[in-house]
Order: structure tokens, then C-alpha cells, then sequence
């Protein structure tokens, strides 16, 4: 399957900010557990997780690191839903997924210094998608990742740009796409699917129509939108 096959289910993953995790039980030799976890997907579209080590979770996945992640929407029978099966592993010195995780779930903050918390990234392995009825997938993990591109490097610069000559345009967004009508706004991050938009107590998700690849695209894309809402 093709990165454009894999995406439905990649755009499921970035608008969810909670997911269940199963590992498999140390107490319960054999036996799935599924835990309630925050969910944010790096750049690339990996799952990022920040644990406790006093988590049964976390201990489980430090006897086996398989695991799997499931999100949905609001339909649980008929609507869209995701499993991703992987490994779980810390990972450190990871600035920039660090960065993306407490900016999409800021109150993560409160804990994330902690001594016995710690990231962790699943390296997916399979992918079981359902879109809808009849529409059912199983795919390899790597289709669901996106490769290193240019906009990577220059999610920085555009974040700021925006945050600094085009808020109008972020408000006009929240109002047409979400009906929201915000006080504040601030873009947060920027990768090859879409952005992340900080509309006073909510965050919002925004998809680009196809995957972006680097800043003169993204560029492109949000004039368009620029233009669509009417502002500047």
C-alpha cells in the first residue's frame, strides 16, 4: 500500500490526544492489559508516549516491548478506527518529539520532569484500519510513516511566521472548519499531513488535502487557505 493508502488512518492517529494501549501482562503471564494513555505522533507519524515507570504499562513493556495502540471516533461501531501494532521503547535526546508532545498536551508539562516519567516511541509493525463499513486494511507499519523531508528542518520558521504576521488567518480557519469563534489563537506544529492550532481552550487539528513535502508547499497550502477564509 502506498504512503497516500496508509494516510486515512495516519490523519485518525494525529486528530486523537488519548488511545489504549495493550501490553502484555507480567502479573497475568499471557494476557493482554489495555491501559488509557495521551497519545501525540512525532513528525514522521510514530507514536510518542510519555510514561511513569510506576505503571504497570511501563513495567510490562520493559519485560516485552510488543504492544499495540487503538484509537476511534465518537461512533465506536460505525466510525473510523485504528490499531497499530509495535515495539515500545524509551527514547532520549529526542528534543523536537518532546517539544511536539507538550505543546499538543501542555499539561503534560506538570509531570513530564519528573524523575520516573519518561518518553517512549512505538516503531509500528502492522496497521489495522477501518474506515468505515466495508472499508477494511491491514498494512505494514513503515507505510504508515512519512519519510524525512525538507519541512522537518523548517517547522520552526513557518510556526513562528504564522504565529507572528498570521493569526487572522489561523481564526478564520477555527471558524470554518470547526465553528469556533476564537479570542486567541496560536499555531503550535506544522508537518507533512497538516498543523495543530491553539484556539483559546481547544486545540485543533487542520488537514492539508495532500501530504506537504517542504515550506514553499506548506506555503502554498496556507495561502490557499489564506485566500478561502478571506483574511491575511
Amino acid at each position: 500500500m502506498s504512503i497516500d493508502g496508509a494516510r486515512p488512518a495516519r490523519l485518525l492517529l494525529r486528530r486523537c490526544r488519548s488511545a489504549v494501549l495493550g501490553t502484555l501482562s507480567r502479573r497475568f503471564p499471557g494476557y493482554p492489559a489495555g491501559s488509557a494513555v495521551p497519545l501525540v505522533l512525532d513528525a514522521a507519524g510514530r507514536p510518542v508516549l510519555l510514561l511513569s515507570s510506576l505503571a504497570a504499562h511501563t513495567q510490562n513493556l520493559g519485560a516485552d516491548v510488543r504492544a499495540s495502540l487503538t484509537v476511534h471516533t465518537d461512533e465506536v461501531v460505525t466510525g473510523a478506527r485504528v490499531c497499530v501494532m509495535g515495539d515500545v521503547r524509551p527514547v532520549d535526546h529526542d528534543a523536537r518529539a518532546a517539544s511536539r508532545y507538550l505543546a499538543l498536551l501542555p499539561q503534560a508539562a506538570a509531570y513530564a520532569g519528573f524523575g520516573d516519567f519518561r518518553f517512549h516511541r512505538m516503531e509500528p509493525v502492522a496497521v489495522h484500519h477501518i474506515g468505515g463499513f466495508g472499508d477494511i486494511r491491514w498494512f505494514d507499519g513503515g507505510e504508515l510513516l512519512l519519510p524525512p523531508s525538507a519541512l522537518d528542518e523548517r517547522e520552526d520558521d513557518i510556526v513562528d511566521h504564522m504565529n507572528q504576521d498570521h493569526l487572522p488567518t489561523l481564526a478564520a480557519c477555527c471558524r470554518r472548519h470547526h465553528g469556533i469563534e476564537p479570542r486567541q489563537t496560536r499555531m503550535l506544529c506544522i508537518d507533512g499531513d497538516g498543523f495543530d492550532v491553539q484556539a483559546d481552550d481547544h486545540v485543533l487539528r487542520f488537514d492539508f488535502p495532500e501530504v506537504v513535502k517542504d515550506a514553499d508547499q506548506a506555503r502554498r497550502h496556507l495561502v490557499r487557505m489564506a485566500r478561502e477564509e478571506g483574511a491575511s
